[in-house]
């Protein structure tokens, strides 16, 4: 007759066993739930599997906040400048998400900038992402120029006793290339600088040259480019073809940067919207979110 302590024994065998066999029980229910979910990821989007985002050793590594930024911004097709890329966490994020949107990454630490273009390239994102390496806070303005930045100040902008074409030769000049096929890429941007070309220009109205500065900064081949009030002074008519030929700029893949004072009509065609009240970034969202913000409608649109 087995004595207390091999009953005691057995009966923790028993309650071991149970436990292992409601354990294995549980992982076999769990992988059975986790299966139809991966085949329904699989499904949905057949790459899942092979995508992947290399991170420094040391330093900042993206968490949370990159997959609600990435998921922050708005379907459909649009462009987008990544400020601050680091390795590339948001914009793989919305390339992954939105893949018509054209995305400008830009990185200023040479090793996360190395990891970026690596990132871009493992995951087959270079048709839709560009990276740039860009530190240009110590740099003089013609070496800026040279890193693809482009601006068109608002007053004072052309060179009014040089002709028009001298203007354009003019925003070539850092350039070591033959550029006339980049002028006449901006004749066909600008048709009426083309049958002025010869004239000077101080002999043109606002709008034309407002046109010849904006031709002057694309002759540099920018991939950023800044405009200060491009419609300043000029007539209605004349702020909507700037708008129309901004557009048709943006269209090439160069991002913009705009400040600009007819808020209707510039967040009519923004991609996204800041609106800065005594310096201060007050309100931000797309362009179109924006418009129809009744808050930012009352204070700034006419209601």
């Amino acid at each position: 007759m087995a004595n207390l302590r091999d009953i005691k024994r057995r009966i923790t065998s028993v309650q071991s066993t149970q436990k292992i066999t409601s354990a294995m029980k549980m992982v076999a229910a769990a992988k059975l739930r986790r299966q139809p979910r991966q085949q329904r990821c699989a499904k949905r989007d057949p790459d899942h599997a092979k995508r992947q985002l290399r991170q420094p050793v040391s330093g900042y590594r993206f968490g949370t906040d990159a997959v609600f930024l990435a998921a922050s911004v708005p379907a459909g097709q649009g462009r987008l400048l990544d400020m601050g890329a680091g390795a590339g966490a948001v914009a793989l994020g919305v390339s992954w998400r939105l893949p018509d949107y054209q995305i400008t990454a830009v990185e200023k630490d040479p090793v996360l900038a190395k990891l970026l273009a690596s990132n871009i390239q493992a995951n087959g994102r270079a048709g839709n992402i560009r990276a740039l390496e860009a530190d240009i806070t110590s740099l003089p303005p013609q070496h800026r120029v040279q890193r693809g930045m482009g601006f068109v100040p608002q007053t004072q902008n052309v060179f009014t006793s040089m002709t028009v074409e001298e203007n354009l030769e003019m925003g070539g000049f850092i350039r070591g290339d033959d550029f006339r096929d980049t002028i006449e890429e901006i004749y066909n941007l600008f048709p009426v600088l083309r049958e002025k070309r010869a004239q000077p220009a101080g002999e043109l109205s606002g709008g034309q040259r407002q046109q010849v500065a904006v031709g002057r900064a694309l002759m540099t081949q920018p991939k950023v480019l800044m405009l200060d009030e491009p419609t300043a002074g000029v007539s209605p008519i004349v702020m909507d073809e700037l708008f129309d030929r901004i557009i048709d700029v943006a269209r090439t893949g160069i991002a913009i940067l705009m400040v600009e004072q007819n808020a209707k009509q510039a967040l009519a065609i923004a991609d996204r919207g800041y609106v800065l009240v005594q310096g201060e970034n007050r309100y931000t969202d797309s362009g179109a979110a924006l418009l129809a913000n009744p808050d930012v409608r009352r204070a700034f649109l006419g209601g």
